[in-house]
Formats: C-alpha cells, sequence, structure tokens
C-alpha cells in the first residue's frame, strides 16, 4: 500500500488548521480564522427590544449595522460581563447562501493558533455543557484543550432568528 492511499493520509498531509483562540469564562474556544473578519474592543451597543438575552444588541461597523451575540449566553450561561479586556469578534455567517456580518462577545481573544489534524479529536458525548453539535471537535494544544466550535450550528442565523421570533411572541401575550 502506498503512502498516499494509506488511511489517515490526507489528513497527516494536510497543512495544520489555524485557529482564533478566545477566552468564555475558565474555557478555551477557537474558530477558524478564515471567517473571523476583525477584532475589535467591546464598547456601547444599542440595545434592541424584546431581542432573546443572548442578543446583546447592535454596532455600527463603518456604517453598518451588525448584531453582537453574547456567547456566553448563547451557550445557556448567564450573560458576559464587559470588562477590559472584552472583544467584539466580527465574522462572517452564512444564511440561505449569502454572508453576513456577526459580532460575538467574549472574554477575551487569545491568540492565533494551527492545530493539526490528527491533533483534534471529535466532540465528546458528554462533559461539555454545549450542545454537541454546536462543537466541531476538541483540539489538542499542548497541554490545553481548545473547544473548536462549529459557528455554522452553534450560530445558525435560522435558528436565532426562530428563537427571537419566540421571544418576542412571549413577550407580546
Amino acid at each position: 500500500m502506498s503512502k498516499e492511499s494509506a488511511p489517515g493520509a490526507a489528513a497527516a498531509a494536510a497543512p495544520p488548521a489555524q485557529y482564533l483562540t478566545f477566552w468564555l469564562g475558565e474555557e478555551v474556544f477557537g474558530m477558524d480564522i478564515r471567517t473571523v473578519r476583525e477584532i475589535i474592543q467591546a464598547g456601547p451597543m444599542a440595545t434592541v427590544p424584546l431581542m432573546p438575552t443572548f442578543v446583546r444588541g447592535v454596532i455600527n461597523l463603518r456604517g453598518a449595522v451588525v448584531p453582537v451575540i453574547d456567547l456566553n449566553a448563547r451557550f445557556g450561561r448567564s450573560a458576559a460581563h464587559i470588562g477590559k479586556k472584552s472583544c467584539i469578534v466580527i465574522f462572517d455567517a452564512m444564511r440561505s447562501g449569502e454572508r453576513t456580518e456577526l459580532g460575538l462577545l467574549v472574554d477575551a481573544v487569545s491568540e492565533v493558533i494551527k492545530i493539526s489534524a490528527e491533533n483534534i479529536e471529535p466532540p465528546p458525548d458528554f462533559g461539555s455543557a454545549l450542545r454537541r453539535e454546536f462543537i466541531s471537535g476538541i483540539g489538542k494544544v499542548a497541554k490545553r484543550f481548545v473547544i473548536l466550535l462549529e459557528p455554522d450550528r452553534a450560530l445558525d442565523l435560522r435558528e436565532m432568528a426562530e428563537l427571537c421570533e419566540s421571544s418576542q411572541e412571549a413577550m407580546a401575550t
């Protein structure tokens, strides 16, 4: 059997992927750097009435209105406290085949790291407070783990819109 056709040869030959890492509480998360547009310091946001708690507000980013999602609240935790290191990660989300900018409120941005495919394990069946489909894998970096987000699922615009509508309907009754 040649090296090219050996199982796992494609993964081993692939260059390591790059991930932006950030903190939510005591946990380190990562997302594919190719989806990240920029990182800005957390500042004032305009609140939008009748939104679920995970929609922290909107910001004006060079004339564009960008919704900001509080990842702590989105993951079922209490809303994030905005501190000196809090950042908003601007990334591209897909909705009906169209690219939309979203902001993610995180406690702190750490660094960009490379993780090779052989150092990424599938999401665990237990042991995480996150829904399994929100996680693309667990990266092993040195002596720590990085929870790799699956942003198309964790930040699914259709699901979040449905939650917003449900929240508005509940407030109206």
